[in-house]
């Protein structure tokens, strides 16, 4: 038990990594490790009550299952169960697994920095020093995996730190989507506006998941200006710079390019060496330098990678008593290498993004609504799902409330001629479909 909850630790970090505060704080900070069974693949958590546990199946799972597979690798389901489902020999006295910070990691100190990064690094430590003076907005560029998250979160903690009664907002480009969304719906625009617009530093992670969303970069653009007239900070990051965003409005890609724009390349050797030692410090472990070298020659363009191995070498010491040798770094690049094959692609999920992308929601699209742009997005969703999936036209129509395969075949060819003679419609669908491939 005590190692599982060591291990749980990381298990949260990256679930924090990968939504809002809020939507940690509320739903991820609550539950509590229980068991793990690696003869029978399960992971067991749990959540304070019935209606908590309801919310993880339906909304977390996905994330859940992701996270522990990063840290144990394939083969580990969660299963969620409340207190009163707890075997009694489990209900054991408490842990405090809260006294490790998660955001411990997230600093200038704790960033490495390298020929590939240096740039950005001082770009983001003069933006830190000095907000809304030398360079608004800062943009940050790469791939993913490169540290520009890292960034991001260091630039909030040292203004913080510097500037206590500053307002600080993050979000990721796609939640600021659906929050957009879910305020129209719900009449809450005044209190929408009220939260972005009155920050004092505003950053913004995946800048190019709002772009071909109309309404959401309208409502964007007024928040940019507001903020950026009223000489407040604005950090942007995305996959690629702004002029290869392509279905950015004009006037947002020349207000993204007013202040600085770097960018962050893969890590050479020496940086990568670097790295996993301030990890497996931070981590509390000692690597011997011939693992040290293989992990670094083994993965070579992705931080996130380097990191998550370290991670999950301690993970194995810690739960199966592995030695820290070659041997256990090979099993865990291994599995860090298999992890990060592309996960397939659910229906749901390319519903959800056309859903976003045409201001609808996926309910809409799958009803028998005939709205202009209900239909133009059903049609969208349609051709995607075939491009992405190869599904057969029947089982598409399926999807769709069971609609035929005649309807799919008209669906897919209309949106073929959209996109051949407007530039701005094949834009908007092939953004659709690599935001939903980078996920």
């Amino acid at each position: 038990m005590e190692s599982f909850t060591e291990a749980w630790s990381f298990i949260c970090e990256y679930c924090k990594k990968h939504i809002t505060e809020v939507a940690y704080t509320t739903w991820i900070s609550r539950i509590e490790p229980v068991s793990l069974d690696f003869a029978k693949g399960i992971a067991l958590l749990k959540a304070p009550n019935e209606f908590h546990r309801q919310t993880l199946n339906r909304c977390y799972m996905d994330l859940l299952n992701d996270a522990v597979a990063e840290i144990f690798g394939p083969g580990i389901q969660v299963q969620i169960c409340v207190p009163e489902d707890v075997p009694s020999a489990e209900k054991e006295e408490e842990e405090d697994a809260s006294s490790q910070n998660d955001d411990y990691e997230f600093t200038f100190d704790t960033f490495i920095v390298g020929p590939s990064n240096k740039f950005a690094h001082a770009a983001s430590m003069a933006v830190a020093t000095k907000p809304a003076t030398l360079y608004n907005p800062l943009f940050i560029y790469g791939n993913s995996g490169l540290g520009k998250t890292h960034l991001l979160y260091a630039i909030c903690n040292e203004i913080a730190r510097r500037h206590p009664e500053m307002n600080i907002v993050y979000i990721k480009g796609d939640e600021f989507t659906n929050e957009l969304i879910e305020a129209i719906r719900h009449g809450t625009t005044a209190e929408f506006h009220q939260r972005y617009r009155k920050a004092d530093v505003f950053l913004v992670d995946d800048i190019q998941f709002i772009a071909g969303k109309e309404s959401t970069q309208e409502e964007f653009f007024h928040t940019f200006n507001t903020l950026y007239e009223a000489k407040k900070q604005i950090v942007l990051t995305s996959d690629r710079p702004p002029k290869d965003i392509a279905t950015l409005e004009e006037r947002l890609l020349t207000r993204f390019e007013w202040g600085l724009t770097a960018d962050i390349q893969p890590p050479d050797f020496e940086t990568r060496i670097a790295i996993i030692k301030r990890k497996a410090e931070l981590l509390g472990i000692d690597l011997p330098n011939n693992v040290i070298e293989y992990i670094a020659n083994r993965l070579k363009n992705n931080i996130r990678q380097l990191e998550g191995t370290v991670k999950k070498m301690k993970a194995y010491y810690l739960l199966n008593g592995d030695a820290l040798n070659l041997s256990t770094a090979q099993m865990a690049v291994s599995d860090i290498i298999n992890n990060e094959q592309p996960v397939p692609v659910t229906v749901e999920k390319i519903i959800e993004e056309v859903a976003r992308t045409y201001g609808t929601s996926p309910e809409d699209i799958r009803s028998s609504k005939r709205s202009a742009n209900i239909s133009n997005a059903r049609q969208v969703a349609m051709y995607v799902v075939r491009e992405i999936t190869q599904m057969p036209m029947t089982s598409i129509g399926e999807e769709f409330g069971g609609r035929d395969h005649s309807t799919v075949v008209y669906a897919i060819q209309q949106v073929e001629k959209g996109m051949a003679r407007d530039p701005k419609t094949k834009g908007t669908v092939e953004d659709i479909i690599k935001n939903i491939r980078d996920r």
